[in-house]
Formats: C-alpha cells, sequence, structure tokens
C-alpha cells in the first residue's frame, strides 16, 4: 500500500467524464487528497470523481487563472499538485512524490514535473514532445496569476526549483477533431485576454509564423520521433498556435474601427 504525501491534488473541470476517474483514482495514489472543483458539468463528471474519492466544489468558471487560485483556496494542505482533468500521475511519479515528502517537508518549495503526450495512436511520447510545468509547489511561496486567460505563474526571484524526473501522461485528446476543437477554444480564448501585439508584428506571424511554428514542435520539441502521428500533430498544433495570431489581428482591426 502506498503512503500518501501530506499534499492536496485539485482538479479543475467541467464535461470531463472521460479520465475524471483514473486521473483522481492516480492522484490518489500519492496525494492525501483531492479536490475536483466544477464549473458545471451536466455529464458524469462530478459523480465519477466523487466515486473514485474526491472532494468536489462547485464553482462557476472564473477564468483560468482565477479558477486556478479558487481551488487552491478549497485545499486543505500548503502543498499542492496541480492536475488538469486529462493528465495521470504515472506510478513512478507517485513513488518520487513520497519519497520527497518522506523526511518531512521537501527542500524546495516548487518542483518542475514532466507532462508526456499520451497520443491515441501509439506509445505515449516519453523523452520528447512534451512541455515541463511547475505541478508541484507549497502555497505559500507561490499562487496561481490572477488572469482569466493565463494560469502558469511566475517563479519569484531567488526561489529555487527542484525537479522531478517521472512525468504526468497527458492523454490531451482522443483524436485529431478533437484536438483542433481545443486548439480552436484556447486560441480563441488567448486571443482575447492577452495582451495584443503590435499590428506589424501580427502581420508578419500571419504571412510568415506558421511554418516556424510547426518546425519548431517538429524539429525542437522532437515530434519527428513520434513517427507519421508526430508529424501530423506537429502540423495540427503549428496551426492552433497560428490561428492565435490571427485571431489577435482580427481584435485589433476591430478595436481600431471603433
Amino acid at each position: 500500500m502506498s503512503v500518501r504525501a501530506p499534499l492536496s491534488a485539485f482538479i479543475r473541470t467541467k464535461n470531463e467524464a472521460r479520465m475524471i476517474g483514473d486521473v483522481v483514482t492516480a492522484a490518489l495514489a500519492v496525494a492525501d487528497e483531492v479536490v475536483v472543483v466544477d464549473s458545471g458539468s451536466t455529464d458524469d463528471t462530478v459523480a465519477l470523481a466523487e466515486a473514485a474519492g474526491a472532494r468536489v466544489v462547485r464553482q462557476a468558471w472564473l477564468g483560468n487563472g482565477r479558477q486556478k487560485r479558487f481551488a487552491e483556496d478549497q485545499c486543505r494542505h500548503d502543498w499542492l499538485l496541480d492536475l488538469d482533468a486529462d493528465e495521470v500521475v504515472t506510478p513512478a511519479l507517485a513513488a518520487e512524490i513520497a519519497v520527497l515528502f518522506a523526511a518531512g517537508a521537501p527542500p524546495a518549495r516548487i518542483y518542475r514535473t514532466p507532462v508526456a503526450i499520451a497520443p491515441p495512436v501509439g506509445e505515449p511520447w516519453l523523452g520528447f514532445g512534451g512541455v515541463i510545468r511547475r505541478k508541484l509547489y507549497d502555497r505559500r511561496a507561490v499562487r496561481a496569476p490572477d488572469h482569466e486567460a493565463w494560469d502558469q505563474f511566475d517563479i519569484p526571484p531567488g526561489e529555487p526549483v527542484g525537479a522531478l524526473t517521472a512525468p504526468i501522461l497527458h492523454y490531451a485528446f482522443t483524436d485529431a477533431r478533437h484536438l483542433i476543437d481545443k486548439l480552436n477554444r484556447n486560441s480563441s480564448t488567448r486571443a482575447e485576454a492577452l495582451e495584443a501585439k503590435p499590428l506589424p508584428m501580427l502581420v508578419l506571424r500571419i504571412f510568415f509564423g506558421l511554418p516556424f511554428y510547426v518546425g519548431k514542435r517538429y524539429l525542437l520539441d522532437g515530434l519527428f520521433r513520434g513517427g507519421v502521428y508526430g508529424f501530423a500533430f506537429s502540423m495540427m498544433s503549428g496551426f492552433g498556435r497560428w490561428m492565435r495570431d490571427v485571431k489577435m489581428y482580427e481584435r485589433v482591426m476591430r478595436e481600431r474601427r471603433r
């Protein structure tokens, strides 16, 4: 039987029945509690989360960063594990976190965690194509940003950051249609909520940015190692980033006409 660390995992949800049971169960392998903050699910998300052992709190959507801040406040422990509703803590990561807390409070107050994509085709992309996120942290050191669109906190000056090596598996999408829908939704949110770029910069990005966005994902992020599907994902991901520029351009032009 695994020993749970004195930390709270929190998850924001809305209609996340696809994965929420697995996400809660995996988190409870190491976290003392899992708090699900639900913003109006109409599917079985709440029932499945509670059945898996989570405590569910209902809260209308406040925005990406603000919803996280609300979730932080609902947690019993100061040490937090930030999870999306499609991110599964691997057994290796659970064991690594348990060791980190075995002798008391960890030496750092913020920890980087690799997040590996688990595509719907083939094996998880371990060691390439994913991101590094600061998922494990002490809320006494840092909080989620008070922002509508952005939900990643900045590291305070001089604050040491530790590193975890085992990954979280991100089951981000079920197929290409699902991915495109998410990219479309996310690009719209960020184009409207983030500070607008200067118009000349947006024009340059619209004309020339797409191949750079695709190339970064495929070459620099290593998705060439993912074969055919890695190439397809690079194309879709780069296009999603490019859509943000186009939508921000539309926003700037609308504002100029007012």
